[in-house]
């Protein structure tokens, strides 16, 4: 869930970069090799969120207090590096979009990135947010 999350966000906000410059597009249409080349960045980092979600939920159910705490921290840690990367070839995607893109649509596209990169980049600590408050709204065994 949290990768289709992360995906959608990034393509949502690169959404209007593309439909206003190419035409409508056809079924068959493929997309750009810029396209292409963004969007198996997001999956692979889509991935990789998955697996950080996986052991996230593992850590969460460390009885251990400061253990938990510990683990979590690192495996936040080590996941950052991947969301700083992605959100920097998204800035960079939208950077080459925006160029292409008539002047006047410029500034939407440009208040979307900036508005999406803190969220890209803050993602293992939402995913971590998310993991722990799940965690403790369930019952105990």
């Amino acid at each position: 869930m949290i990768r289709a999350l992360v995906i959608a966000a990034a393509l949502s906000t690169m959404a209007p970069a593309v439909s206003a410059q190419t035409a409508p597009a056809t079924p068959a249409e493929a997309p750009s090799p810029g396209e292409a080349a963004f969007e198996a960045t997001a999956e692979a980092f889509g991935v990789k969120v998955e697996a950080m979600q996986a052991e996230m939920q593992t850590a969460v159910a460390e009885a251990d207090a400061a253990r938990r705490a510990a683990s979590l921290d690192a495996i936040e840690a080590r996941y950052q590096p991947d969301a700083d990367a992605f959100a920097t070839a998204f800035e960079t995607f939208m950077n080459q979009q925006m160029a292409a893109a008539p002047e006047t649509e410029r500034a939407g596209m440009l208040a979307g990135l900036t508005q999406a990169l803190p969220q890209l980049r803050s993602v293992p600590r939402l995913v971590r947010t998310q993991i722990e408050q799940a965690a403790t709204a369930a019952p105990a065994p």
